[in-house]
């Protein structure tokens, strides 16, 4: 009988170091794929599409990732250091969200849900902006000219508006995501609102007539961007006990295929058309930046203070930068350069490392990662552009730059009664 109770407790401390050892491989393992050129990669098209002149003068930087498929990739942009500042705009508190740029005017939306309007140059046009406003109360609001037009009630909104063809996308804390036809100004008509069962901070991404979204459940969904039905979905990996992590960032469509980091600071791409996982890469400790494409690179930032790129058809890395600190916004692409700024204090209170260190904004060659230009402010997203000025996003300032070989002939174009100074 005592040989017995012997036996039995050894085998159960046994199972349990068994279990124990387990569950410890399951937590802390790093799963990966890798993909192929061969299998949903579609190298036709480009992967950012040109826009028409008139659309990049009258409206430079419409959204949140340059474009509907948000590639933060300004392609018809030619603006390289080093910069000459020409202005400073002081907007009263933390700049968490990217500005746009439109009708003559930089937008910009501070912490404290306050609008920004201000003059990238002296003109004036017709036009309207979308602001759907960070922890709101409960609406979206269309502004025109400094004059609301309309409210629209719904949940709690952090998820970046998408426009295209007059229907805006957003999602919301309350699990949706909405489509709003807004073509008719004054009254905005619900489309469509499909409940994705976890709250939508990311922001949804378009191309080809289909809507992708990531959602703090650990799926991303392709939607058909007429009706809102659920075409695919996709997940993150899933731990034991812990379940799967968010996808907070916003998804980054190209080369027939959608890109997103998660929380669990890997970078998933899934095939556009059919949901499938195609690669996936650990990159880091957290992973909340949308991806930036580049002549067949994915870049995207990660907390432990990393930049990478990565090859978009196998997922293999590139190249990698260190940064000083915690990536927290999405790189951007302008001109062969990446910029990214650092959060010093992103992540501080996460159970996994977040590197802590200076703010700043960096540009590096995408090629191969190397620094090419700083500047010492900077936090979330970096930086937007025109065809003249470059706009760096501070922490609770906004700077306008010019390329330094350009500044006379910019400063004789805009302001001629001013000299060269």
């Amino acid at each position: 009988m005592r040989r017995l109770l012997i036996g039995t407790v050894a085998l159960v401390v046994l199972a349990g170091g068994a279990a124990g050892a387990w569950y410890y491989h399951d937590q802390t393992r790093t799963r990966e794929k890798r993909g192929s050129s061969t299998v949903e990669f579609v190298t036709t098209a480009p992967a950012v599409k040109k826009r028409s002149q008139q659309l990049i003068e009258s409206v430079p930087w419409p959204m949140y990732g340059y474009d509907p498929a948000r590639t933060h990739d300004a392609i018809q942009f030619k603006l390289r250091p080093p910069f000459r500042k020409i202005w400073t705009l002081r907007v009263g508190n933390i700049i968490e969200f990217p500005p746009v740029v439109g009708y003559g005017l930089v937008f910009v939306n501070q912490f404290r849900m306050q609008p920004y309007p201000c003059n990238r140059y002296p003109r004036s046009q017709k036009g309207f902006i979308v602001a759907i406003l960070f922890r709101s109360k409960r609406r979206g609001i269309l502004f025109h000219r400094g004059k609301i037009l309309w409210r629209y009630k719904t949940g709690a909104v952090e998820s970046s508006p998408l426009l295209v063809d007059g229907v805006l996308y957003f999602g919301s804390w309350d699990h949706h995501l909405y489509a709003l036809d807004v073509s008719q100004r004054a009254r905005p008509r619900l489309r469509w609102r499909v409940d994705l069962g976890a709250e939508v901070n990311s922001s949804p991404a378009y191309a080809n007539g289909m809507v992708y979204v990531g959602t703090d459940g650990g799926h991303v969904f392709g939607l058909d961007a007429r009706s809102g039905r659920v075409r695919w979905q996709g997940s993150s990996y899933s731990k034991f006990l812990h379940g799967r992590e968010y996808f907070y960032a916003t998804p980054t469509v190209a080369y027939g295929r959608v890109y997103i980091g998660n929380t669990d600071g890997t970078l998933y791409a899934f095939g556009a058309r059919s949901g499938h996982l195609l690669w996936a890469r650990h990159a880091g400790s957290y992973v909340y930046t949308a991806a930036a494409v580049w002549r067949r690179e994915v870049i995207v930032g990660t907390y432990d203070g990393h930049l990478i790129a990565y090859n978009a058809a196998t997922g293999d890395e590139l190249w990698r930068h260190e940064a000083p600190a915690a990536i927290h916004g999405a790189p951007t692409v302008l001109d062969g350069l990446v910029y990214f700024s650092t959060c010093g204090g992103c992540g501080s209170n996460g159970s996994r490392h977040a590197k802590s260190g200076p703010r700043g904004t960096y540009a590096v060659d995408a090629r191969n990662g190397r620094v090419v230009w700083t500047f010492p402010d900077g936090q979330y997203s970096p930086v937007i552009a025109d065809s003249e000025r470059m706009y760096l996003v501070g922490r609770t300032h906004v700077y306008g730059f010019v390329p330094s070989s350009k500044y006379q002939a910019y400063v004789k174009k805009h302001f001629p009664h001013r000299g060269n100074g």
